[in-house]
């Protein structure tokens, strides 16, 4: 196919998860044209398969010798939350060893410091994005829960929970009558839990996914339904991007938002990044006899957080590093559905089964920021579990980089290159 060449003013984003919409809508209300390259679908990417969970309570990294010694115990095979899956360690064990490595005391301090600074701004962010959508009542500010089905486990992780940071987030006890709802709810007797004050979640990801580009359409943006497959470099100080349906772009900037497939866009610039598929999984199903008013709840001795969107719960979990195009493993929803039955989850005998890919970077930092080697590329990629969390903040920060105005974050932490070859 012959490519076809077109100019496009200002900016164009790259990515249809919630940091590229959030990075586009807030260029768009700036004033700058912008244009969204997205596939036809953005339901298949991790934006859209979490658990709702705004959670600013995560100010430790887990990029942290506490990860690294807990690993045994949570490893897949021992009914643990991660899967370093032996048919995949080619993917794995590379950014193992870099996580490792930043996993030192220090480098954990100046990691926990640079993610406090993006976490206080996270909740002022999206109180912004939920008003300028008209959808306030979408951003629920409750809380979240957390239960133990044990008493040891009630011991050691109230002791753990209450001994960590969890910045402006605060913890107390659950109370006789609010454990007593839930183990009706659930048919099991809980030895203790906790509610933690200031974080949130939103509650109908798909009424989200619906007004984010009605939103942008409205500030005369412009959606390109199309895949990204290459960068390069259009001279006069321009990046070019290739669409797979053949057409060259090359606008006067581009934010590189693509998620996990940011990796492999910024090596057709000879750009390297240690990104790495970090996949979750999902069941989800009617609702029906799951009370409306219940903030998340996380199982904690099962890895396992319940949601409630609207007409739809989800249940969430697991932590599989591996390769981003691999096949799913079908045990990980097996024993999803093992723990909804245990549960009494209304989902346990009909649902649907998901699987997508979170971008994680070895120091569980993401990427914000301008490329040193082209300026006229900008990045927002490898938010990990804290993709919707960040989402807003992150396209704040990312229209004061290329609007040149002094962001309310300092990037220096944020930027890629403090990855070799990048």
């Amino acid at each position: 196919m012959q490519s076809k060449s077109s100019r496009i003013a200002n900016v164009l984003v790259i990515g249809g998860g919630i940091v590229g919409y959030c990075c586009a809508l807030e260029l768009a209300r700036s004033g700058r044209e912008t244009t969204l390259v997205t596939p036809s679908t953005m339901h298949g990417t991790a934006s859209w398969g979490n658990a709702g969970h705004i959670a600013v309570e995560q100010v430790e990294p887990l990029a942290s010798m506490a990860s690294v010694r807990a690993l045994p115990n949570r490893l897949f095979m021992r009914d643990g939350p991660v899967s370093l899956r032996p048919d995949q360690i080619r993917a794995w064990l590379p950014f193992a060893l870099r996580m490792l490595a930043a996993s030192r005391p220090a480098a954990f301090e100046r990691g926990k410091a640079a993610l406090r600074s993006l976490l206080v701004h996270a909740m002022p962010a999206w109180e912004r994005l939920a008003e300028d959508l008209t959808q306030e009542e979408m951003l629920r500010k409750e809380g979240h829960s957390l239960v133990w089905e044990s008493e040891r486990s009630a011991v050691q992780g109230r002791a753990r929970w209450f001994a960590a940071d969890t910045g402006q987030v605060q913890l107390r006890d659950l109370d006789r009558a609010e454990l007593g709802r839930i183990e009706a709810l659930v048919g099991r007797k809980l030895f203790g839990g906790l509610h933690f004050n200031g974080s949130g979640h939103i509650a109908d990801l798909g009424l989200l996914a619906d007004q984010l580009p009605a939103r942008f359409d409205q500030l005369g943006g412009r959606i390109l339904h199309d895949r990204i497959v290459a960068l390069h470099d259009g001279g006069h100080g321009r990046i070019e991007a290739v669409c797979e349906s053949g057409t060259s772009l090359v606008p006067d900037a581009v934010v590189l938002a693509a998620g996990i497939e940011s990796a492999s866009l910024l090596r057709t610039l000879g750009i390297g990044v240690p990104l790495i598929a970090e996949r979750g999984y999902h069941i989800q199903g009617d609702a029906s006899g799951w009370p409306a008013d219940f903030a998340p709840i996380v199982f904690e001795d099962r890895s396992l957080i319940v949601t409630r969107f609207a007409s739809i719960l989800r249940a969430a979990s697991y932590v599989e590093f591996a390769d981003p195009l691999a096949r799913p493993d079908p045990r990980k929803w097996d024993r999803l559905e093992a723990h909804a039955r245990a549960l009494n989850l209304p989902i346990a005998h009909r649902h649907e089964r998901w699987m997508g890919a979170r971008p994680t970077l070895p120091d569980y930092l993401p990427a914000i920021g301008r490329s040193a080697r082209h300026p006229a590329l900008f990045y927002a990629f490898g938010h990990q579990h804290l993709g919707l969390t960040l989402g807003p903040v992150t396209g704040e920060l990312i229209t004061a980089a290329v609007t040149e105005r002094s962001p309310s974050v300092d990037l220096a932490p944020f930027a890629m290159n403090r990855f070799r070859g990048a």
